[in-house]
């Protein structure tokens, strides 16, 4: 009896060859900035990190209204930060969850009667404005030093690398204490710039290791030939190509600032009397851990969740901006894919030859008649038969 013998597929090439079809199948035809949006959208931290950091920023700006440089814009809560309302129920919190209830103070009240939700907002709207103005100014001011001493190279890169490495030397948070309590009084905006204009040395490392890379590679090379100038090709060619590090490091940066913020603001030496920040409400009521410790729940609560937030959503980024960050399909997209590579029409180079018709032989795998090397047992045209007295004709 002639039995067929075929390969077993193998079951890891089957997993990569599924996990492929998958990964092509899902970013067919889209482009790249596409792909980063559709990853970034898959991340679920990411996404709900998002969703909370937008409710903490429209809750801070909305309720308590807007104040800067002289300008006053209302908001839809009945106190203000610098209100002192008389004190109700010895000045605890009235926010009930169960049966829920708000009440007049939700966060409570402090010593002297003010509102703790309306400055826990305040001091919200200061410190985000702090994290917001302290990112932006270190990143731009990072990426373009990072970006002339990775690109130029030689003397460029080593005076920037070494004015960085001295900035680095100096702690921080010492910097900002000296700053702070200089230019504090003139508004969380002042205090931000401030800040920013020392904590871009992460970023301006980061940014040069990456025009190091890329500042060697094809399109760059072809951008000189064509007589592109060094300005074009830094910020029309490198850049656009080192955006993933820039976005996710500028984000880290941010949460930084705000716990900088805090604590500056501890130590009183960031925003001053008689606005407030988060780190000030904390400072300002440290007396009353024991006896009112509400004081010091919400403010701490914010700005955990802040930084938080913040760092999941730069997280998000890396995993959207990596490549190689892929998400791994289950063992049901996995299987459906293999089936339907099994079902698939064979390759027109697989199939037999039909002027060669195929010979089944024990114990072998399929051999067809054009296969070099294989004797076909069959008699050729015009020879007798084998075994037999028949003459030939």
């Amino acid at each position: 009896m002639n039995t067929t013998i075929t390969n077993e597929p193998d079951t890891r090439e089957d997993q990569a060859r599924a996990e492929v079809s998958i990964e092509q199948k899902e970013t067919e035809g889209l482009s790249q900035g596409q792909i980063v949006r559709r990853r970034f959208f898959r991340h679920r931290a990411a996404m709900i990190s998002m969703i909370i950091l937008a409710f903490i920023v429209l809750l801070a700006f909305t309720s308590v209204g807007v104040s800067l440089w002289g300008i006053r814009i209302p908001g839809w809560w009945q106190y203000t930060w610098n209100e002192i309302p008389a004190k109700l129920n010895n000045g605890a919190p009235t926010l009930s969850l169960w049966p829920l209830q708000i009440g007049e103070h939700p966060f409570g009240q402090d010593e002297v009667g003010r509102d703790i939700f309306a400055v826990v907002m305040r001091g919200a709207q200061q410190s985000i404005m702090v994290m917001v103005i302290a990112g932006v100014v270190s990143t731009v001011i990072g990426v373009v030093v990072g970006a002339v001493a990775g690109y130029y190279g030689k003397w460029t890169d080593s005076v920037l690398m070494r004015f960085t490495d001295i900035i680095i030397t100096i702690p921080l948070i010492v910097i900002g204490a000296v700053l702070g309590s200089t230019f504090g009084n003139l508004g969380a905006a002042v205090l931000g710039i401030v800040i920013g204009l020392f904590a871009w040395t992460t970023m301006a490392r980061l940014v040069r290791g990456e025009f190091l890379s890329l500042r060697e590679r094809e399109f760059v090379d072809a951008a000189r030939v064509s007589g592109a100038r060094d300005r074009r090709i830094i910020f029309r060619h490198i850049l656009p190509n080192s955006v993933g590090v820039i976005v996710v490091n500028a984000t880290l940066l941010m949460a930084g600032a705000i716990l900088l913020e805090s604590s500056l603001s501890f130590l009183g030496f960031g925003v001053v009397s008689p606005d407030t920040s988060l780190g000030k409400i904390i400072s300002e009521n440290q007396a009353a851990f024991s006896t009112r410790p509400w004081l010091f729940w919400w403010p701490g609560v914010f700005i955990i969740a802040i930084a938080l937030c913040v760092n999941f959503i730069g997280d998000g980024l890396r995993d959207a901006f990596d490549p190689r960050q892929k998400k791994m399909p289950s063992e049901r997209a996995m299987a459906r894919a293999a089936r339907a590579a099994d079902h698939a029409p064979a390759d027109v180079d697989a199939t037999p030859s039909t002027d060669a018709p195929s010979v089944t032989v024990p114990g072998a795998a399929i051999y067809t008649g054009d296969v070099a090397g294989y004797d076909d047992p069959r008699p050729e045209p015009g020879a007798g038969r084998r075994g037999s007295d028949t003459p030939e004709r």
